[in-house]
């Protein structure tokens, strides 16, 4: 659980706009669940922000709920106009905190 790859193109220009695509590692419960084992709720437990880092700027943010499925993917679009290090975080209801870091460097 936790596990994030980001895929980025091979090769990037200076100024391209590049689409960013992710994939997170998560359950997503929702809360409304029930376990056929022990006929209780599986409790809610679903990642609920998720924020963009390229260099020291915030470019995208997003506010989740209980509707995104489980290993949400996500694909945002970036302006590759400096070379630096692309942040995205996740966290989850429960207090999980997820980050990976990839290097931009356009050509």
């Amino acid at each position: 659980m936790g596990k994030i790859k980001i895929r980025l193109p091979k090769t990037i220009r200076k100024g391209q706009v590049i689409a960013v695509k992710t994939l997170i590692t998560h359950p997503m419960e929702t809360g409304f669940r029930t376990d056929k084992k022990t006929k209780k709720k599986v409790p809610a437990f679903y990642i609920n922000d998720v924020s963009v880092y390229y260099g020291d700027t915030l470019v995208t943010h997003a506010d989740w709920t209980i509707a995104v499925s489980a290993n949400p993917f996500m694909t945002f679009y970036l302006k590759a106009d400096k070379k630096a290090p692309l942040k995205i975080v996740w966290k989850d209801i429960k207090g999980g905190v997820y980050q990976k870091t990839v290097q931009i460097t356009p050509q």
